[in-house]
């Protein structure tokens, strides 16, 4: 009894908690992941929040948040049916109308989505854990839009949060996913913390990619922001950290030289690069030009400038990438520079000499080095190039405006998409040409909409071939962006510390466990 008095006196002994410390590939500023397609804004959705369908590993799609889903004869009608036990981080239930509000704010920004509302008539209730989506006529990708793993991805928010303004950003980040975001803790450009989510209910099955049983089993997750890539390697060899999602190939050496670190290729996809043009403003509102500096860039400099090693990286002038089913090819362009052609087109295009604004993000490891050699090649054509350099949340947020370069706007800037991303003539967001709701740049190109529209009604496989070819010829005819190539990512971990990181196009927490 004394014991067991003192023992009450001093309080049972706290259970130690387990914290997972790393390194993201860009520091988070940006928190909506609808409002903008940056990675880093994904990778926070998928930590608090959970979508209706997800991809397993064999990239079919299967059910989240929805227990079942059913399709009527007409094809016109997809009724979905949430699965028990599906509560926010506050502790109310999600219902059906959280979902519709959802979608509905995903589909005003989403180039998939859009074209998912544009056949949608409407989005009913049937009741609190059920909704329908019903069709004006046939559209064959629901779930595949519903499914989609990468930026923009239908997280599904809470109804007061998703019916903010598509166009701006929200600031409840009260979400249904494995962990809660600490707002009270974060410090831009220091770090972001997470805690696991005591009131998700994860599925039963095993996790397989970005579907099934999402178990986070650390209590703490924290993403610190080291900007420079060497004090990274020396913290994760230190063990003041235990992940670096995106290390530079540059120090592979170092990483493979302790036995305690591995590189892990979590992205088996592999992921592609591109060079995308503002057509709103001068020069690249002329097609000529845009054409010019397609002829004038060299992928494999860029290449050899930002991954290094030539068995993670491959050329590759496909929009839609090599290797794929409408990975259409095109010559020597993009592969090898033809200067001549390059400076005829810049001429035609009535070009004057002012220097083109180049936006180069010095703190994403994934496309930092390419700016410099761009410039180079886009100067032996004959442009001026202005290189400004800035982190990528500051890119993030200017690339959204689409004034002049004087007044804060832009001509080019690189970001980097995943192969599962950009894989897909219809959905691939960079080649809608939706004018004002086209992604950044702005193509507006009703040709193109006409293509993308019949591509996704398509169900002849032969003629759906034929359509990808039109839209991918679309895409490199009017220069909507440049592909840069494409590298497969690997990102180092503890290995005597960790262990269960899942393979997939976005890098998986959960599942990740500290070893005892």
């Amino acid at each position: 009894m004394f014991a067991l008095a003192i023992w009450t006196a001093l309080g049972a002994p706290a259970i130690a908690q387990t914290t997972l410390r790393m390194v993201p590939h860009a520091d988070l500023k940006v928190l909506d992941p609808i409002w903008t397609t940056a990675y880093i804004s994904r990778n926070f959705g998928y930590m608090i929040y959970d979508v209706l369908f997800a991809k397993d590993a064999n990239l079919q799609i299967q059910p989240q948040m929805a227990d079942h889903y059913t399709v009527s004869d007409d094809k016109l009608t997809y009724t979905i049916v949430l699965r028990d036990g599906l509560v926010w981080s506050d502790g109310t239930p999600v219902t059906s109308a959280d979902c519709i509000a959802s979608l509905k704010r995903w589909g005003a920004r989403d180039s998939y989505g859009q074209l998912l509302m544009k056949d949608t008539a409407e989005l009913k209730a049937i009741d609190d854990k059920s909704f329908a989506i019903v069709l004006k006529r046939p559209f064959a990708f629901v779930l595949d839009a519903l499914g989609k793993v990468s930026s923009n991805v239908p997280f599904i928010m809470p109804k007061r949060v998703a019916e903010t303004d598509p166009f701006k950003q929200i600031t409840d980040f009260t979400g249904s996913g494995p962990f809660i975001f600490k707002q009270d803790e974060w410090k831009p450009g220091e770090k972001v913390v997470f805690v696991k989510n005591p009131k998700y209910k994860p599925r039963a099955e095993p996790p397989s990619m970005l579907a099934g049983g999402k178990v986070a089993k650390v209590d703490r997750v924290e993403w610190l922001a080291i900007s420079d890539p060497s004090t990274a390697v020396n913290a994760l060899l230190a063990g003041e950290i235990d992940l670096i999602e995106a290390p530079p190939t540059d120090l592979f050496p170092v990483l493979k030289a302790d036995k305690n670190i591995a590189l892990y290729p979590w992205n088996v996809q592999g992921s592609q690069i591109i060079m995308r043009f503002n057509q709103l403003q001068p020069p690249f509102n002329n097609v000529k030009a845009r054409q010019a500096a397609m002829y004038a860039v060299a992928q494999e400099d860029m290449l050899r400038a930002q991954v290094g090693d030539p068995e993670i990286y491959k050329v590759c002038d496909a929009p839609f990438i090599c290797g794929t089913k409408f990975g259409k090819e095109y010559g020597d362009l993009l592969i090898k520079p033809n200067l001549d052609k390059a400076r005829e087109l810049l001429k035609e295009s009535g070009y004057d000499g002012t220097p083109v604004v180049m936006l180069h993000q010095t703190d994403l490891q994934s496309s930092n080095n390419v700016q410099p050699v761009a410039k180079q090649q886009l100067e032996k054509a004959g442009f001026k190039v202005d290189l400004r350099s800035m982190d990528w949340q500051t890119v993030v947020t200017r690339r959204a405006k689409k004034g002049p370069p004087g007044e804060g706007g832009w001509n080019i800037f690189f970001t980097t998409t995943i192969s599962l991303d950009a894989d897909n003539p219809g959905t691939n967001s960079f080649a809608s040409g939706a004018c004002e709701k086209a992604w950044f740049g702005w193509p507006c190109d009703p040709e193109m909409q006409k293509l993308r529209d019949e591509f996704m009604h398509e169900t002849d496989p032969a003629k759906q071939k034929a359509l990808g070819d039109a839209i991918s010829d679309r895409v490199i005819e009017q220069a909507y962006y440049a592909p840069v190539g494409q590298y497969k990512a690997f990102g180092a971990y503890r290995k005597d510390r960790l262990q269960g990181w899942l393979p997939g196009p976005v890098p998986v927490v959960w599942n990740i466990s500290k070893k005892q």
